[in-house]
Parts: C-alpha cells; structure tokens; sequence
C-alpha cells in the first residue's frame, strides 16, 4: 500500500538547514494498523505530511497504492489526497456552523454528488461511529470524544484507502482516548489501513505495529500484541 525507500527531507532557515529526515525506508502493507512515534523534532509529522501529499520529500521514492507520488502540482496532489487518503487531526478541524452531518458530507460535496445522496451516506458513516441521534448538533454541543468520532466519520465518506490520524487523542482524556482507539480498530478489523501519529505509547500499544523516529531515522520497527478494546462501540 505505501513504500517508501530513501526518503530526505530538509528545511532551510535563512543559512541553515535542519535535516528532519534522513534516509526513511517504510512499509505498510494493506489492512496494517501502525503507530508512529518520536519525540519532537524526531520527523513523525513530516514524514506523515509527506505520505499526506501536503508536504514533498528532497530524495526518495513514495508510491501509495502502486501510484508514484512524484512532480505533482497542488491540483493533481489534493486529486490524490481525495481518492486515497482520509486525515484526522487532535484539533477535529470541524466546521463550527456546520451540525455533525453536514460536516461528514462535505467531502462528498467536493466529489460532485447530489444533496439527498450526501446526506444518505453522511448518514451511514454517522451511524457506524455510534452518533445517529447527533446528526443535527453544533460541534459546540459535542463532547470531545463526539467530535472526533464526527471528525473519523468526516475522514471515511470518501471511502480512502489509508486514513492518517495525527495525535488522534491528544486532546482527550485517557477513557474516551480508549473509546476512540477502539473505533480505530474496530474501522481496521474491517480492513482499512491506518496510520496513527502518537507520543502516548498506551496508544500505540493498541496499534498492531510500533514505529519509532529519532533524530530523522527509524530506530525500531516492531509488531506488538494488540491490547483488546475493552469498551463496545
């Protein structure tokens, strides 16, 4: 699903450079669930921004889904994002005038459908994340945990082929983190590729593959035995 072999990225900041990754060789294969972690500064969330197409690597190869990511303007990279990636964010990145259906449809809105069919499948992925009876709610009337599952609900519409979560739970407690990550694995039960950026190991303990950066390199790639979702959905 994604491969990435030799992966540099640099900034530069007026004479200096700073660089952020140093050589990444990555692998994830179709259905994997995998936790990214570092410490600040370690390159988590440039390499997650890199295989988001919102940001492009110095040297490298990236292919996702066996498509060359590759000399893309911003057109044809958010045509990519939209056909194979789903993104949620700690901060929700929820419309605030918007209720929670609205929110989940408007990707759709983007891809050209009709109202009644974006409500109807807004709908559906309303339903699997357990908030049928907030379709109508203001994110003001939700709890945290209920606008992050309108946000995973918000990043599945367009059927993706990997969803990216950064910091997924970072602005929750530690019970409806739990609550949230058992979504998570339940969408990755049913097949769906998913990388999760985290400084919280609870969390990437309940990812099926651990990741680790430092100083821009990859430092151990392991699979771990998956904690068991102890509250139902």
């Amino acid at each position: 699903m994604i491969k990435i072999t030799g992966l540099h990225k640099s900034y530069h900041i007026g004479k200096n450079s700073l660089h952020v990754l140093k050589g990444i060789n990555f692998n994830v294969n179709e259905g994997e669930l995998v936790a990214i972690m570092g410490s600040s500064g370690s390159g988590k969330s440039t390499l997650l921004n890199i295989i988001g197409m919102l940001d492009v690597a110095d040297e490298g190869i990236y292919t996702l889904d066996d498509n060359l990511i590759k000399d893309m303007d911003e057109t044809k990279s958010a045509q990519y994002r939209n056909k194979f990636l789903g993104f949620i964010f700690q901060s929700f990145n929820l419309i605030n005038y918007k209720t929670a259906l609205e929110n989940i449809a408007l990707p759709l809105y983007y891809k050209g459908l009709k109202r009644m069919e974006r409500q109807e499948i807004a709908m559906e992925y309303l339903t699997k994340v357990g908030l049928a009876d907030w379709a109508t709610h203001l994110p003001s009337e939700l709890s945290g945990g209920q606008k992050q599952r309108v946000a995973i609900a918000r990043a599945m519409v367009t059927q993706p082929k990997v969803l990216l979560a950064d910091e997924l739970t970072g602005a929750l407690d530690s019970k409806t983190s739990t609550e949230v990550m058992d979504l998570i694995q339940k969408i990755n039960a049913e097949g769906k590729t998913i990388l999760v950026v985290t400084h919280e190991e609870d969390i990437a303990m309940m990812c099926k593959r651990i990741v680790r950066l430092k100083d821009g390199v990859i430092v151990e790639d392991k699979v771990v035995n998956q904690i068991k979702a102890t509250t139902h959905v």
